[in-house]
């Protein structure tokens, strides 16, 4: 007789770790269902109100949320904070999508729609999925992995294309310089990708991109149903 097999308690771990998922993404889809339209701002934990580009951020929130969209954040500190700020000053939806880690992220109080997730993955799906752009404030790691896996995503067309914003041309300068000399050059990627980001040093101008793409989409898919 063949051999029974008895699953131990590893596995029955990893079983129950995908109901935890799915509980976790369909919180997210009940409480973000209708909070289109929406931009996701990025940026570092550890930014404070006397740095130049906290003030920035604020600023951006509240001229999108003037113009009617919400504004998304990780939930956390620093830009986060300043984002959700600026969005509550505007009154539109300041939505903090918050990450549970052993140090550094605490949910700020200016978001007034707020969901802690356990995974990082589903965290991501969730500031993707609803976001008519992506503004990417200073940041450090977990910036840059935003920054790579949403050109991704619009590269490999997973996603429709929209806007992705790198604010403060001068911290974004290496990286850029980087990706043109020695990613380009080899053919790891090519100009059109380099073309899916957008660079800007002024809050309106970051107003102006987002609201006349926004505005293109809503054109070409009422021409779409006619």
């Amino acid at each position: 007789m063949p051999e029974r097999y008895e699953i131990n308690a590893l596995e029955k771990e990893e079983s129950w770790r995908l109901f935890r998922y799915i509980g976790e993404l369909v919180e997210g889809f009940d409480k973000l269902s209708a909070i289109e339209p929406a931009v996701t701002i990025y940026g570092s934990a550890v930014a404070t109100p006397e740095q130049a580009d906290y003030q920035n951020a604020r600023q951006i929130a509240s001229l999108l949320g003037k113009q009617g969209f919400n504004i998304v954040t990780g939930g956390g500190p620093g830009m986060m904070e300043a984002a959700n700020l600026g969005a509550s000053e505007a009154g539109v939806k300041s939505i903090g999508l918050n990450i549970q880690l052993p140090q550094e992220q605490k949910s700020n109080i200016y978001s007034n729609l707020n969901i802690s997730f356990n995974h990082f993955f589903v965290r991501k799906v969730m500031l993707v999925k609803y976001a008519s752009a992506f503004v990417i404030m200073p940041g450090g790691l977990g910036t840059l992995d935003e920054v790579t896996e949403v050109l991704t995503l619009i590269q490999t067309k997973k996603i429709k294309p929209f806007p992705v914003i790198l604010f403060n041309s001068a911290f974004w300068r290496g990286l850029l310089d980087w990706l043109q000399s020695t990613v380009l050059l080899p053919g790891y990627i090519s100009e059109e990708d380099l073309h899916l980001l957008r660079i800007s040093d002024q809050p309106e101008d970051v107003q102006d991109i987002v609201s006349s793409w926004y505005l293109r989409q809503a054109i070409v898919g009422r021409r779409a149903i006619d």
